[in-house]
């Protein structure tokens, strides 16, 4: 048997143990100093020590350190724990005889040249344009909200041959009202080249075969919107983009409208913010009407919603310093496939040049991207140039260019 004092012991030896642990998770979350990890118990000068509200806790003073070098830590250390898991249940997934799902809401929508985003900034990081801070014309394309970042007036040109040598051009211009907010226009082009025509030709006394008239037609899509941005306070703003579209292939066309929202927050913990974009609400639309011929009419043609949260933050933000390092992270959850994640990082030096990296998880052919950039001040105007390669793996590889100017 265990005496009165024996049995105080042991239950307040475990009572320091549970505050220790509870006060190491709220450390790892960056909720409390250092210091409460060391926990030295205390008795009062009470006569009853059998009563456990007589234990305090005393704190023994930590070497001298910054708060904020060991506040930078503990996120790296989450986001690396984050990015592991992310990618190990990925892999065990794939490695665990787990048979995939059958539908994956593959090719339920259309207007598809919606998910091709021009600008070469934003491609270079792997596609993880939701929390890109530092906004340019071109983020109209990306996260609406971001546009609140231009400070004057900010032009965006951007071009590149997609795969299957489909070209596609995009433009886009933001202005700044004061405190109004900034407001932008935008234009996006994919053009298919010419296609050789092929009908179904009878064949036979039954059923038809494939035939090549030598003939050609074309096919082309058209976007063209307004977008608005506004810094609703220092840590927070808000974006949308109105936009009219249309796609023709051969005789036959459509045109639809969409609506794009996006937010941007700073936390306040240093230059960590969080941001989450909704893309292409929109109606349904359809190719033409009755046909006499089939006496039917064509299938309704989905948005492709789209819908993104991610979060980034800025390393090396020396004030005055040359070097700036940032690294972005985002799920990407679309209504005609599956979850998606990218994740990218981006390194500055003096805020002239810019190599940039990223990586596209859960896609069937798209994998690594990278790219390079710089920014040269002419007069009170400061030019860029940006370059991305996106990887196709078996299809082809994809070269991206931007080319900007800010007044």
């Amino acid at each position: 048997m265990y005496s009165k004092k024996k049995i105080f012991q042991l239950f307040s030896i475990s009572k320091i143990r549970v505050i220790a642990r509870e006060r190491l998770v709220r450390h790892l979350l960056g909720g409390s100093d250092r210091s409460s990890l060391f926990l030295i118990p205390q008795r009062t000068e009470s006569k009853k020590r059998d009563n456990l509200e007589n234990l305090s806790i005393k704190t023994r003073l930590p070497r001298q350190k910054t708060a904020r070098n060991d506040n930078d830590w503990v996120f790296l250390r989450l986001l690396l724990v984050f990015t592991y898991f992310m990618v190990l249940s990925a892999f065990v997934h794939a490695q665990s005889g787990i048979s995939p799902i059958d539908i994956e809401r593959a090719g339920q929508s259309g207007w598809q040249f919606l998910k091709i985003n021009g600008d070469a900034r934003q491609a270079a990081l792997g596609g993880a344009y939701t929390a890109i801070s530092k906004g340019d014309a071109s983020a109209v394309f990306g996260n609406p909200a971001a546009l609140s970042d231009v400070k004057n007036i900010d032009v965006q040109v951007n071009a590149l041959q997609w795969i299957a040598d489909i070209n596609h051009q995009s433009a886009a211009i933001a202005v700044n009202i004061g405190d109004i907010g900034v407001f932008g226009a935008s234009v996006a082009m994919l053009g298919y080249g010419d296609i050789p025509e092929t009908i179904n030709a009878p064949s036979g006394t039954s059923g038809t075969s494939p035939l090549v008239t030598g003939s050609m037609f074309t096919a082309n899509d058209i976007a063209a919107g307004i977008s608005y941005a506004r810094k609703i306070t220092d840590n927070l703003s808000v974006g949308g983009n109105v936009r009219w579209m249309q796609q023709q292939i051969a005789e036959l066309s459509m045109r639809n409208w969409s609506l794009d929202f996006g937010t941007m927050y700073y936390t306040g913990y240093r230059s960590l913010r969080i941001a989450i974009t909704a893309r292409n609400f929109g109606p349904d639309s359809r190719f033409g009407g009755w046909s006499e011929e089939f006496q039917t009419e064509s299938d309704n043609v989905r948005m492709p919603l789209d819908f993104r949260a991610g979060m980034a933050m800025d390393f090396l933000e020396e004030d005055g310093g040359p070097h700036l390092l940032t690294m972005v992270i985002e799920g990407d959850h679309p209504n005609d496939g599956k979850e998606k994640f990218h994740v990218g990082a981006s390194y500055a030096f003096d805020g002239m040049f810019f190599i940039r990296g990223g990586y596209k998880f859960n896609y069937d052919v798209q994998k690594f991207t990278f790219g390079a950039g710089i920014n040269y001040p002419f007069g009170e105007t400061v030019g860029s140039i940006n370059y991305a390669y996106v990887d196709f793996s078996e299809l082809t590889q994809v070269h991206m260019f931007s080319l900007g100017f800010s007044f």
